[in-house]
C-alpha cells in the first residue's frame, strides 16, 4: 500500500457513492471490503446524509474498522479497512 503525501496509507479502492441512497452505500462497501485482503481498505465518497449513521454502524457490526470521517467533497468522506 502506498503512503499519501501526509504520510497516511491511500486506499486500495476507492468508491463514488455520490447520488446513492440507503441500502446503496452500505451495500457496496460491503462489496468492495469483501473483495479487498484482510486489512485492505477502501475510501468510500457518499451524499446520502443517513450514511452518516449507517455506515459507522455497518462497520460496528461486521467488526471492520471505521479508520476515518469527515465531511467534504461536498459530502461524507469515510475510509474503512477490513477485519483481519
Amino acid at each position: 500500500m502506498s503512503k499519501r503525501g501526509d504520510g497516511a496509507p491511500s486506499p486500495d479502492l476507492d468508491l463514488d457513492l455520490r447520488g446513492l441512497k440507503c441500502p446503496l452505500p452500505v451495500l457496496r462497501a460491503r462489496k468492495a471490503l469483501a473483495a479487498l485482503p484482510p486489512g485492505g481498505r477502501v475510501r468510500l465518497v457518499c451524499t446520502d446524509p443517513m450514511a452518516a449513521i449507517d455506515i459507522p454502524h455497518f462497520v460496528r457490526e461486521s467488526g471492520h474498522v471505521l479508520e476515518h470521517q469527515e465531511r467534504a467533497e461536498g459530502g461524507l468522506v469515510f475510509v474503512l479497512r477490513r477485519a483481519e
